[in-house]
């Protein structure tokens, strides 16, 4: 029935993935706009059980996937190419690098880069420090580092590894599910294997669509600011409509046409307007904080990234790091299928480091500038910061920049770059939406890549409109927790490859046992590998 339903609709996909997922997401917008209050009641209620019995489980999860990739990259495997032993990257590392920041995190930066810092210095974790004092200040730039450097990227680089390893080193479609198939052979193409890909379409879905959310309430909040815009929940769905309208064109002209031109002109705009924020700001105050912010950062590392707080009965976990990670977890397929797809040719510890680092070290730059320079502000009293992100995190950085020149003119651009990391996000999403849904023999269409950024939209539309950020919180926290299962499962299926590759065994002779046995039978020897043709 669903293969006949494709040739009526003239599609090419796999229909049981592309009709299960967007039926699922059909199911959830249909029900959450008739029954908004008792759709966000119950992803409440499930978002605090999660929280409650299995938020040890998610800091856990992605701390030791850190370590898991820092290994990696040390160890005899580092040097094992993405693809055959003389392919070479197909992207400058420059390149390389504005794709991977644009469709990673621009937006979550733009939204968080004041946000948090302020937000911890005014109300710390710590029960034992004080409101607004300096140790407050180190705390507020230690956390904020820890959200969004290390283990953010530590959850897009996981599956973009395996993606990468097993689509060019192994030939397999690039898909989720093909991340499996050291585990389940044969079966990776049946109904095993196309519900991991379910999972990952919808993961997908549901975290583009809540960082569209963030985006049009952000934007609403510097369209009000600018132009006196008022700040409704059928504004934001207009700015929604209208941006998924943008990512629809790009999406039509591809990756090299759309996302890269559109990833590097926003790299610069990002860059000047932190130049900018940097040499009208305290340019002293930021440099000594940088370079502080970054020993604590370091120092705090190891035991922050096991911290679950669990001798203080508070729901700031909940609120801050187990959304931030399960945010990040249902990113986690399109993010890592996009580096993937820009990353052949390197070599696992050249991407590790680069996927790891090179983001890292901008968003130790980007937090630098804009979280120093608003704690500045706010200790200054300049302006009532604190009161204002307090009241609306969304309109954060446009209430910071009242406290600097040209402030009109820094507004607006912060709202060109917001609208284009929007569309990347957007467009690069429904890009990796269909590979997941088609076989790679299929041709892509472009109305089925508009079908995905379309859906996008909706589902955006419709958290906003059933609670705002708290319902976006709380429906990617209780839905990442599967993807944050398949992640574990990934790890140990691309070092059960990686072994047999190191011998020179290829991903079948995995599969039906013969290698892992001799992998097994031979660990702790020297042994040449043999040549697999």
């Amino acid at each position: 029935m669903l293969e006949r339903l494709q040739r009526v609709l003239g599609l090419q996909t796999i229909p049981g993935v592309f009709f299960t997922s967007a039926g699922i997401a059909l199911l959830f917008v249909i029900l959450a706009i008739p029954f908004d209050q008792e759709v966000a009641g119950a992803f409440a209620v499930l978002t605090g059980w999660v929280a409650h019995h299995l938020g040890w489980f998610y800091i856990f999860s992605v701390s030791s996937l850190l370590v898991f990739l820092l290994w990696l990259a040390v160890s005899r495997y580092g040097s094992i190419r993405l693809g055959s032993d003389d392919a070479r990257p197909d992207y400058s590392t420059l390149t390389w690098f504005t794709m991977l920041f644009a469709a990673g995190i621009g937006t979550i930066l733009m939204f968080w880069g004041v946000a948090e810092p302020v937000s911890h210095f005014v109300k710390p974790p710590f029960n034992d420090v004080e409101p607004g004092s300096e140790q407050a200040a180190s705390d507020a730039m230690t956390i904020a580092l820890y959200h969004f450097g290390l283990h953010t990227w530590t959850i897009f680089a996981m599956p973009g590894l395996a993606i990468a390893y097993f689509s060019y080193r192994h030939q397999l479609p690039m898909r989720i599910s093909s991340l499996f198939y050291p585990i389940l052979g044969k079966r990776t193409y049946g109904p095993i294997g196309w519900t991991v890909d379910v999972i990952a379409v919808l993961g997908t879905l549901f975290g583009v669509a809540t960082s569209l959310g963030l985006g049009a309430l952000q934007l609403n909040s510097g369209l009000s600011y600018l132009f006196g815009v008022p700040t409704t929940g059928w504004v934001q769905v207009v700015l929604i409509a209208v941006i998924t309208s943008i990512a629809a064109v790009s999406v039509a002209f591809g990756l090299d046409k759309g996302v890269r031109r559109l990833s590097q002109i926003n790299i610069g705009l990002a860059i000047l307007l932190l130049l900018t924020v940097f040499v009208v700001g305290p340019s002293v105050f930021i440099a000594n904080g940088m370079v502080e912010s970054v020993g604590s950062y370091i120092s705090a590392l190891p035991w922050l990234a096991f911290w679950t707080d669990t001798f203080k009965a508070s729901d700031w976990q909940r609120q801050w790091t187990l959304f931030y990670w399960a945010w990040t977890i249902t990113w986690a397929p399109y993010v890592g299928i996009f580096i993937a797809r820009i990353s052949r040719g390197r070599t696992i510890r050249e991407f590790i480091t680069g996927v790891l680092f090179a983001p890292t070290a901008f968003t130790l730059v980007w937090f630098g500038i804009f979280g120093l320079s608003a704690i500045s502000v706010e200790m200054d009293g300049q302006i009532a910061l604190a009161e204002h992100v307090q009241q609306d995190p969304s309109v954060a950085i446009f209430a910071f920049l009242e406290a600097f020149p040209l402030t009109q003119l820094a507004s607006l651009l912060s709202v060109i770059i917001i609208i284009v990391f929007f569309t990347t996000s957007s467009d690069s999403a429904s890009l990796v939406i269909d590979m997941l849904t088609r076989r790679e023999d299929q041709p892509s269409l472009v109305r089925q890549r508009i079908f995905w950024a379309a859906a996008q939209g909706v589902i955006a539309a419709t958290m906003l409109l059933a609670g705002g950020l708290e319902a976006l919180q709380n429906v990617i926290t209780a839905l990442g927790l599967p993807f944050c299962l398949l992640l574990m499962f990934m790890a140990v299926s691309l070092y059960r490859a990686l072994k047999a590759d190191s011998l020179g065994y290829s991903v079948n002779e995995l599969v039906q046992g013969r290698a892992f046995d001799k992998v097994n039978a031979t660990a702790g020897t020297q042994q040449e590998p043999k040549n697999v043709q």
